[in-house]
Order: structure tokens, then sequence, then C-alpha cells
């Protein structure tokens, strides 16, 4: 296994659950540490977890949010669904922190008898040959969670498609309460003129908050901190009040896109979550959750290698091509002009609401299968 991050552990978790010996390579020294911000897990991704057995314990670290708010700019309602589920189903989506996540799946991958070396990334130190190139080699089967820069998409495919700036930027962090944060248990999401600002009120009393920003040149840096992000969102009250009362900046990112992988798998190595489809949509944690146990049920129902990675491959790539092109639309609906901004606040509240269920109950209503205890 390359990577120990949400893919990489959960993987290891459901190939130790089919009984094969697992040891994972992980290029940093810490991938349970303070890498990004805040995510959510949808009812499909939290179905994954209890596949692995794992369920109760990311619940233990995070709180769940039971509705979606969307809103225009200056402030009228565009839509109210539930948040990462359909009305009916008893599973709440639950908002937790990356780092949180990654600890409680690599935390059970160890209990369940994965190996895990950290600070040792294929080429080795100076580009050379490692251990974890060493361990690649000798290996019965390689699977590829190392991410949108994937090391083991490169070697799949030399000349593959690589990751593009997607015309978004994000800054994320953490508010004390203001009164226009609204109530708990619920997910915001403003459109505003310069890009979308996302918050939520934590049981904490604090408001977590994520800025994502239209700009069609990618900056060299983001330095943006609260006070320059409140003047971006100046035309937007509710973003600027949470941006003015902020305590700290836990992440900033480039947001990418990748076009279609041609070649997820050759029989030995295969690629999961992020490095064989970055789905985006809020969904990127949950579909890689899905691929671990997909990956193991495959290899577990049949006893060739390279028939069995085929199998997954099929499985998975319709329903993660169909995520990307719903990323898509999320992310032009984000970078609209003044003209679109108009166009969706005028015909946004007459069907998002009822067109909400119809295209996404297809996504939450997928059942993962069990894993052998």
């Amino acid at each position: 296994m390359i990577g120990a991050g949400v893919a990489g552990s959960a993987s290891a978790i459901a190939l130790r659950r089919i009984g094969a010996e697992v040891t994972v390579y992980e290029a940093y020294p810490d991938p349970a540490g303070p890498v990004g911000a805040f995510l959510s897990l949808a009812v499909n991704g939290l179905r994954a977890l209890d596949s692995l057995g794992c369920l109760e314990a990311v619940r233990a670290v995070g709180f769940e949010v039971d509705r979606q708010l969307m809103w225009s700019g200056r402030g009228r309602r565009l839509g109210d669904v539930p948040r990462g589920r359909a009305a009916d189903d008893p599973l709440r989506s639950v908002t937790l922190r990356r780092a949180d996540l990654v600890a409680a799946l690599r935390a059970e991958a160890v209990r369940r008898g994965a190996r895990i070396v950290v600070d040792e990334r294929l080429g080795g130190p100076d580009g050379g040959a490692g251990p974890a190139d060493e361990a690649v080699a000798g290996a019965d089967l390689v699977v590829g969670a190392d991410g949108l820069r994937s090391t083991v998409r490169r070697m799949l495919d030399p000349a593959g498609p690589q990751p593009a700036y997607a015309g978004l930027y994000g800054v994320a962090g953490v508010a004390r309460a203001v009164p226009e944060a609204g109530p708990g248990r619920t997910f915001n999401m403003t459109f505003g003129r310069r890009g979308a600002f996302a918050h939520l009120p934590a049981p904490d009393g604090t408001v977590w908050w994520s800025a994502q920003i239209a700009d069609p040149v990618a900056p060299a840096e983001i330095k943006l901190g609260a006070e320059e992000l409140a003047e971006l969102f100046a035309a937007e009250e509710v973003p600027r009040r949470i941006l003015g009362a902020t305590e700290r900046i836990d992440a900033a990112t480039l947001f990418h896109v990748l076009p279609p992988v041609p070649r997820r798998q050759d029989g030995r190595c295969v690629l999961v979550g992020d490095a064989a489809h970055p789905v985006g949509a809020g969904q990127g944690a949950s579909i890689a959750l899905e691929d671990a146990i997909a990956l193991a049920r495959a290899l577990r129902a049949e006893p060739d290698r390279p028939t069995a990675l085929a199998a997954f491959d099929r499985e998975r790539a319709d329903r993660a091509g169909k995520l990307a092109r719903t990323a898509a639309t999320n992310r032009s609906a984000k970078t609209a002009g003044p003209l679109a901004s108009l166009v969706r606040e005028a015909v946004m509240p007459l069907v998002f609401t009822r067109v909400y269920s119809r295209s996404t109950d297809w996504l939450y209503d997928y059942r993962p299968g069990a894993l052998p205890q």
C-alpha cells in the first residue's frame, strides 16, 4: 500500500479483513497530522465505515449535521435540503477534521494487524530506490492510495493526465460564535460575488468555515488572512461577520481537476481514491472508503488477481465518473459571473429543493456490502 491517508488506511483495514498481509508506506512523518481542515461524510461514506468496523470511532470525533441551506450573497435562502442523505434516511452526515478521520482509520488498521511505515516515499530521499521501492517490486499487490499527485499512477501510465488548477482556491478556519451563523447541525453555503463561503456551527460554540475564491489564475502562494478574506466577501454580510470573528486559519489550498484516468490498474497495481478519480463535491473521503471495500470484496470473490482488479475497476468507474460530472457542475456554480449569479438567484429557489432528491438518491442509497470479521 502506498499512502496512509483516508484511502490507504481504509484499504489496509479492508484487505486485512480478507486475510491479506498489508504494509503501508507513507511519505509524510505523520499522515494524521494537521493537514487540511474539516470534511463531511455523507451517508454512503458512513455505511462504508460501518462495513470497515469504524463507524462509532469516527462518530465519536465528529458531529452530526441534519440540514444543508443554500444562500445568495444578499442573504436570500435558495434551498433547504437534507445534508448528505435522502430525506428518510436515519443516518446523519458527520463533519469532522480530516486529521481525526485519518487517525481513527490508522488506529483500526494497526489493530487489525497492518504495518504502517511513515516517512518513506517511492523514489527514496534522493530519487533512488528506497525501502518503499523494494517493497513495491516484491509485492503481490500494490495499491496506489497516494492522492491527486499519485506516484503509482505515473508508474502505471507515465504519459497519463496530470492535475490542473480548477479556477478556485480555498482557505479554511475557525471563528468565534456569531448570531448570524445560525443554528447548529446545519451546513450553510453562500454564493458570493468572488466565490462560495461554507460555514457550520460546531458543538463547542465555534464556527467552522471554508472560503472558496474564484480566480482564473492560480496564486503563487495563498497568503490571505481573515481581514483580506473579509474584504473579498464584503458584499456578503454573514460570511463577512464570521470572517471578522475568526480565531485561526487551518488550511489554504489550490483546487485541482484531473481528466479521466485511462489506466487505473494493470493486474498487479491498482489505484484507489483521489489517485484514481478525484471526485470533489464533498465526496472525496466517502468515495475512497467505498473503494476500499469494493477492492477487498472483488479480491475475495475472484482468486485470479488480474480478473479481480479488472472487475473492481469496472464497478467503480461509472460511479466515480458520474460524481465527477456532478462536481464539475458544482464548481461552475462557485465561479459563475454576475449574470449567471442573477439567474441562479431567480431560478434556484423554484427548482433546487424539488430536484435534489432525484439528482442525489443514486449517490446516497449506495450499499457497499459486508466484509468478513
